[in-house]
């Protein structure tokens, strides 16, 4: 049942600090998700690394990225069904309980081939990991804290792709490819004891029927049409057969999973009865879009540093810590505001910044100022953050608690495969131009234009800005808010 709340008690509920237990229980479940960001900027720093050591080209090593994507493409699907059925708490430990074994067993890994396989059943439980969170901590915060909340949680994902690579070449340089792994081990478990002793257990509404129908298109579809993006990106051309044939048959199982979800009696496992919703439309569509210009842009900025400056993976890394300097700015404005502020012109004043702090790397050379491109990832940051945080809050206005969960899944998956198309888009302009760049200044002109691709996409999401919420969070209502209940020891203490 939908509450009726007030004007003051509106007013009152966003300007009240986050309570303790949901502080908690974000901070629990950060524990956990952290090293799932990490671990994927981590590795890619590291597949040069890898293949001197196994022996073996780039194009396999290569699957130890692929089989990871694979494997959360597979998965991301099954995670709101799975709260359905399991309950978050439950979820969160097998989820938590994979990504550990996983890692300790790539850590352990003899071969390449060995390498690969645990990387799947690592992917498995990172593919959860994400969605879990963000299902859970949208459920207990409701709609007058969602905005603070995602703020503060969305940090680590927005850092991340800067650390990542840093961290990955110190590791490489300093220690031992296995620890890129094992790293992961001694976090995961801390991590699973915090969550196995205060994550409150919550109440299974119902059995809900695995979409085994819905499985069998949407995880498979969504598996072919990444493995196809990834391809494309490996061999720099969408044409090959290699890339076209997973592809299409992605699209065709995607497009009998539409059929088939609107016209089950029951609930599929993506409900496209969500996308009668405007501000869901909009924030799936920009997570879309954002997916590709975020990740796209992230795998061209170290390349550039690196292959035209010559820089370090370590260097690389350092120089994109404006970025994440803006996105900390932000956060921190963000966390006090967000849910006082209009969706709408939150995320129109970022993706402004976002395609100013763009600019100057449209016009990149190979002697451009590091002092303005360090400004400019200073502006993208903040703008990035400021568009990317309103844009997570609002695809839950309007919705109920116990349709979050596949709403969740849904915009997962459109970021999933917006960061796959990016990657791919941005590598096949990449590869293209610089077939035929002979020295720096033509190299840093490939660069050039593959960074005018992510300008545009950024400009093609300005339209989709118009379907979220015009008022803030707060002023809306919304959807009953879950209980944040306390662990059993202290409700016992309490008594």
């Amino acid at each position: 049942m939908t509450s009726q709340t007030s004007a003051p008690d509106l007013a009152a509920a966003e300007r009240a600090p986050l309570d303790r237990a949901l502080v908690r229980l974000a901070l629990v479940l950060l524990a956990g998700a952290v090293v799932v960001q990490l671990d994927a900027t981590i590795v890619s720093v590291a597949l040069d690394t890898l293949a001197g050591v196994f022996r073996v080209d780039i194009p396999t090593i290569q699957w130890v990225t692929t089989a990871y994507l694979l494997a959360l493409a597979v998965v991301i699907p099954l995670s709101g069904w799975s709260v359905e059925r399991y309950g978050g708490r439950r979820m969160w430990l097998v989820a938590l309980g994979l990504f550990l074994v996983g890692s300790a067993l790539c850590g352990l890994a003899w071969s390449a081939g060995s390498l690969i396989a645990f990387r799947v059943v690592q992917g498995l439980g990172g593919g959860l990991l994400l969605p879990l969170m963000q299902t859970i901590l949208v459920q207990a915060a409701g709609p007058q804290r969602i905005g603070r909340l995602m703020a503060a949680v969305s940090v680590p994902a927005l850092l991340t792709p800067v650390l990542g690579p840093v961290l990955g070449g110190v590791i490489v340089d300093s220690v031992s490819w296995r620890w890129i792994f094992l790293i992961n081990v001694p976090v995961c478990a801390v991590a699973f004891v915090l969550a196995w002793r205060s994550l409150p257990a919550t109440t299974v509404a119902g059995r809900q029927r695995l979409d085994a129908v819905g499985f069998a298109l949407l995880s498979p579809g969504l598996a072919a049409v990444v493995y196809g993006f990834a391809e494309a990106g490996r061999r720099g051309e969408f044409a090959s057969a290699a890339a076209l044939v997973p592809m299409a048959a992605g699209v065709v199982l995607l497009v009998a999973f539409g059929v088939h979800a609107l016209r089950v009696k029951e609930v599929p496992l993506i409900d496209l009865r969500l996308f009668r919703s405007a501000p869901f439309r909009g924030s799936a569509g920009l997570m879309f879009l954002f997916g590709i210009s975020l990740f796209g842009a992230m795998f061209l900025l170290p390349l550039y540093e690196q292959q035209v400056r010559g820089r370090s993976a370590i260097e690389a890394g350092l120089l994109l810590a404006p970025q994440g300097l803006g996105m900390m700015i932000a956060m921190i404005v963000l966390g006090r505001v967000a849910d006082r502020v209009s969706p709408r012109m939150t995320v129109l004043a970022g993706l402004g910044l976002s395609v100013l702090g763009s600019v100057a790397y449209t016009q990149v050379g190979a002697r451009t100022s590091e002092l303005l491109l360090g400004a400019s990832l200073l502006v993208r940051g903040l703008g990035l953050a400021a568009a990317m945080v309103p844009v997570m809050s609002a695809a839950y206005s309007g919705l109920s608690p116990a349709q979050i969960p596949r709403a969740t899944t849904a915009v997962r998956i459109f970021q999933q495969v917006g960061a796959s198309l990016g990657t791919a888009v941005l590598a096949v302009v990449l590869s293209g131009r610089m077939r035929a760049a002979t020295d720096s200044v033509a190299r840093a002109h490939a660069y050039a234009v593959s960074f005018w691709w992510t300008f545009g996409f950024t400009v093609v999401a300005i339209p989709l800005i118009f379907l979220l919420p015009h008022q803030p969070a707060s002023a809306m209502g919304g959807p009953d808010t879950l209980p944040v209940p306390r662990p059993e020891a202290e409700r016992t203490a309490a008594e």
